[in-house]
């Protein structure tokens, strides 16, 4: 077998490959005969079917696979002789030339780029940290209050409230015509918790059981619903049921109710802290990490392969389209989804992919298993029974996989922090709370 290496433009190169003929004669006469002995064929006994028949029925595809598998193996030891590191599945084309007695193919590819990696020292990096605070701490025990809270019907004598839950009928019109959606009846919500607009919840509060009564409400521009968006619109609504909240007190009652051991409110809100900054320190990890990787980027020259590119996308699809799948669209999988709006996403993976494995590679952060292990010990504490969710994730390689990407994304955060400009910032609670 004859070698030739070409560098093309860029990333791309290109090997040709000759294969003597009679090895791919010599292979298809080899499959033929073993197929010829399963192959069935009107008027033939199983076995006994001549070879003519079968090179006429099956010849082509049998030479298809055999030039590719030979071609295949012929091509990764070429790779391999020359040293080079392919990024992506090669294009192979039959040339029309060859020497006497040889098929000639053109291997062309691309390969994994040099990463050039500027002095970290200069990169710039805001570094966020955030406090659990005993407000914080309140807001979450008023949720936990919430979760949990009962109703009980008003007085007929009372109006509707703030934190009231109603049951109403209504009807909207725009310009006296009704419209799709604005229509409802034994509808329930509870006002002042944002279920409805604020107009709706202005304009029920105070109407007691049985009361009717009209209102205008204007819709947003940006509202969800595109053929009522910034118009206005006349409500009539009749009351049908209110029901006043009640929230249980928060006393050892209430503690023992969530479980917590010892049954205490100062047990309570330890644990509520203990959560929440367990969920604290993951959500300013994920933000410095992005931050990191951001600096990275910008650090990093280097050329991106578009064949790492083409495979990131066709994944980025393959999940839209499970996404579609999961949320019950009618023949997801078949649902037109142009590349085109994944590609700036998939080429930043990709880019990003290539500087992290550099940086990983160059400095040795690759994940050790004490940090796996203590990264699933960390995140089992969240859920109930820890040991079953460490045991889940212990027990498959590709949920292991995906813990050994998170660590080293540590890893390189840690190590990028150690060496770059960063500027410290304290983030409010809710405002690290509010991002996603």
């Amino acid at each position: 077998m004859a070698v030739t290496v070409e560098t093309l433009e860029k990333l791309e190169r290109r090997i040709t490959l000759t294969v003597p003929a009679t090895d791919i004669n010599s292979e298809v006469e080899t499959r033929l005969k073993k197929l010829s002995r399963t192959v069935k064929a009107d008027g033939f006994r199983p076995g006994k079917v001549p070879m003519s028949v079968v090179a006429q029925r099956y010849g082509y595809s049998v030479q298809y696979e055999v030039v590719n598998d030979r071609i295949g193996r012929a091509f990764n030891e070429a790779a391999r002789e020359a040293a080079v590191r392919v990024a992506g599945a090669p294009r192979i084309t039959q040339k029309d030339e060859a020497p006497e007695g040889q098929l000639a193919f053109d291997a062309t590819f691309e390969v994994y780029p040099e990463v050039k990696i500027a002095d970290l020292s200069a990169a710039e990096v805001e570094r966020a940290s955030t406090e659990v605070t005993e407000a914080a701490i309140d807001r979450t025990v008023e949720i936990l209050r919430k979760q949990r809270r009962t109703f009980a019907q008003r007085p007929a004598t009372e109006g509707a409230q703030e934190t009231d839950r109603v049951t109403i009928d209504f009807e909207g019109k725009i310009d006296g015509e009704p419209f799709a959606g604005g229509k409802a009846e034994a509808f329930q919500f509870t006002i002042g918790e944002g279920q409805m607009l604020e107009q709706f919840d202005t304009g029920v509060r105070g109407m007691k059981v049985g009361e009717s009564k009209t209102f205008p409400l204007q819709f947003p521009a940006d509202y969800h619903g595109q053929d009522v968006a910034g118009k206005e619109a006349d409500f009539l609504v009749t009351m049908k049921k209110i029901e006043a909240q009640n929230l249980p007190v928060v006393d050892a009652e209430f503690a023992k109710s969530l479980g917590i051991a010892g049954g205490t409110v100062e047990d309570l809100r330890a644990d509520v802290k203990k959560n929440l900054e367990r969920e604290v320190k993951f959500r300013v990890i994920a933000r410095n990490k992005s931050a990191v990787m951001d600096a990275l980027a910008k650090a990093a020259e280097l050329e991106v392969p578009n064949a790492l590119v083409a495979a990131e996308l066709e994944r980025m699809v393959e999940s839209a389209r499970a996404d579609l799948k999961q949320r019950g669209v009618k023949d997801a999988d078949k649902a037109p989804i142009p590349e085109e709006i994944f590609k700036p996403q998939a080429e930043k993976r990709v880019r990003l992919g290539l500087v992290v494995a550099e940086l990983v590679r160059s400095n040795n952060l690759q994940a050790k298993p004490e940090q796996l292990q203590a990264h699933i010990e960390e995140m089992s504490q969240s859920y109930e029974k820890p040991a079953e969710v460490m045991r889940w994730y212990l027990g498959d390689r590709q949920r292991m996989a995906e813990v050994e990407a998170v660590v080293i994304e540590n890893n390189v955060t840690e190590f990028v922090l150690a060496k770059a400009k960063v500027s410290d910032k304290v983030l409010p609670f809710d405002e690290l709370m509010s991002t996603n």
